[in-house]
C-alpha cells in the first residue's frame, strides 16, 4: 500500500530520479518509487524544472537545487497553461497542509484532557484507542510518539487486562473484609491472612496485594507521633546493659523487654500504660493501665507477666533508665521474682528499641486519626480489645506473619521458667 505522507525531500528526490534517469517515464518511476502516477505528475507541477535526461545521457539540472519551492517561480519561461498547472498544485499542496495542521490541532486538543494528571504511556495507548474512529492511527500515533507495533499490541492485550482488573477487583474485596475487621494491617499482614491455609499453587503475592491495596485506596495506618516518657533519676542505682540492643532468644521466658507510654485523654489527663514483652516471641506477656506512673504501675506490669509465665526466675528484664525502673523498689521486686535487671544506656532510644517500638504501634492503631480518647473507660476498652488480639490475632513479621501465641504453639516451645 503506497505512503500516504512524504517530506519535502523524498518529493525532490522523486523529482530528481525521473529528471535524471535516461528515458524515465512516469508510470515507471511511480511504481518504483510506490505512488500513483498523479502523485508524481504533482511534484514534478512544483518542484520539476521542465528539463528531462535525453536518451544520450546529457543531463538537465536538478531539481535538488532548483529554485522551485510552493511560491517562487521557477527560472524559465512558462506558458500560460504551465503556469495555471503550477500554481493549482501550488494550491493544493497548501490546502492539503492547512488540513493536515488543523488535524493536528485537534487531535492534541482532544488529547490534553489525557494526559492533565501526568504524561504515560497508557494515557497515549488510550488516547490513541478512543479516537481511532475519528482519525488514523498513524497520525494519532505520531503525535503522541507511541508506535503503531505499540499500540496494537497494548490492544490486544485489552482482554487479559480487563480479566486481570476483575481478578484484582475480587482481591480487593476480600481485603476489604480484612479491613473491615483490623483496619490497621498493612500489605504484609494483608498477605498473611489470605494466604492463611491456602494451597501453595492459589497463594498471592504480597507485591500483588501492595498494588492492589494501592489501587483502590486500602491502607494500614501508620505512625502519627512518640513522647518520651523516661525521666532518669540520678540518685539511684545503675545497672548494666545485658542485651546491647539483642533483642532475640532461643526459647521463651528468658529475656524481656518493658517501657511506660502515656495515653492522652480529651480532658487533658493521661493514663500510662506499662507493658512486659517476651524477646523470643514479642508476645505480650504483662501489663498494666493506671492514671499515674509510679512504681506500682510497673511493678504490677511484671507481676502480671509472672502470673502469665508462671514463674520469670532466672529471666533477664530490660528496660530504660526511667526512674520508676531504677527504684528500690522495683529492684526489689525483680530479685523476688527472680528477675536479673538490664538497662540501656540515658537519653538513647535504640538500646530499648523493641518496647518503644510496641508503644508506637499500640496507639497508632488504636488511636488512628484521633489525637486523645474521649475518656477513660473508652481508653482502657480499646486498649484491652487490642491488647488481647495482639497476643493472639495480630500477625507480627518477626513471627513470619503469624500471631505470638500461634508462634510459640508452632515452635512446639516448652513454657519452663527461665534456668
Amino acid at each position: 500500500m503506497a505512503r500516504k505522507n512524504y517530506s519535502e525531500e523524498f518529493r525532490r528526490q522523486a523529482v530528481d530520479l525521473y529528471e535524471t534517469t535516461p528515458g524515465a517515464t512516469v508510470r515507471g518511476i511511480a511504481a518504483d518509487l510506490g505512488v500513483v502516477r498523479g502523485t508524481l505528475r504533482q511534484w514534478l507541477a512544483v518542484y520539476g524544472t521542465g528539463k528531462k535526461t535525453a536518451a544520450d545521457g546529457s543531463r538537465a539540472r536538478s531539481p535538488l537545487t532548483a529554485r522551485t519551492s510552493p511560491g517562487e517561480a521557477p527560472d524559465r519561461d512558462e506558458s500560460p497553461q504551465e503556469r495555471i498547472t503550477r500554481l493549482e498544485a501550488e494550491n493544493a499542496a497548501l490546502r492539503a497542509e492547512k488540513s493536515k495542521l488543523v488535524t493536528e490541532r485537534e487531535i492534541l486538543q482532544k488529547a490534553a484532557k489525557y494526559f492533565a494528571g501526568g504524561d504515560d504511556l497508557v494515557s497515549r495507548f488510550q488516547f490513541v484507542a478512543d479516537h481511532q474512529h475519528a482519525f488514523e492511527v498513524k497520525r494519532l500515533c505520531q503525535l503522541v510518539e507511541v508506535c503503531r507495533s505499540s499500540f496494537y499490541a497494548w490492544q490486544d492485550a485489552g482482554p487479559a487486562r480487563a480479566a486481570r482488573a476483575a481478578r484484582d477487583a475480587e482481591l480487593a474485596e476480600r481485603i476489604r473484609d480484612l479491613h473491615e475487621d483490623d483496619n490497621t494491617i498493612g500489605a504484609p499482614r494483608v498477605t498473611a491472612e489470605l494466604n492463611d491455609g491456602t494451597p501453595t499453587g492459589e497463594r498471592v503475592n504480597h507485591k500483588r496485594v501492595a498494588r492492589v491495596m494501592r489501587e483502590h485506596g486500602i491502607r494500614g495506618y501508620r505512625r502519627r507521633r512518640r513522647v518520651v516518657t523516661t525521666v532518669p533519676e540520678p540518685a539511684d542505682q545503675k545497672v548494666p546493659d545485658l542485651l546491647k540492643r539483642d533483642f532475640t532468644a532461643d526459647e521463651p521466658n528468658c529475656r524481656y523487654v518493658g517501657d511506660i507510654t502515656y495515653l492522652p485523654l480529651a480532658d487533658g489527663s493521661n493514663l500510662y500504660l506499662a507493658t512486659v514483652i517476651d524477646c523470643y516471641s514479642r508476645r505480650l506477656v504483662g501489663w498494666s493501665i493506671a492514671n499515674h506512673m509510679r512504681t506500682e504501675l510497673i511493678g504490677d506490669a511484671l507481676t502480671d507477666a509472672a502470673a502469665t509465665r508462671g514463674s520469670l526466675a532466672g529471666a533477664i528484664f530490660h528496660s530504660d533508665h526511667g526512674s520508676q525502673y531504677t527504684s528500690r523498689d522495683f529492684a526489689s521486686l525483680c530479685y523476688t521474682l527472680g528477675v536479673t535487671q538490664s538497662m540501656g544506656a540515658v537519653g538513647t532510644s535504640a538500646d530499648n528499641s523493641l518496647a518503644e517500638s510496641f508503644n508506637a504501634t499500640a496507639k497508632r492503631e488504636v488511636l488512628q486519626d484521633e489525637n486523645v480518647w474521649p475518656d477513660e473507660i473508652t481508653c482502657r476498652r480499646e486498649l484491652f480489645r487490642w491488647l488481647t488480639r495482639y497476643n493472639t490475632k495480630r500477625r507480627h513479621s518477626w513471627c513470619g506473619y503469624r500471631s505470638p501465641v500461634d508462634y510459640e504453639n508452632d515452635n512446639a516451645a516448652m513454657l519452663r521458667p527461665a534456668a
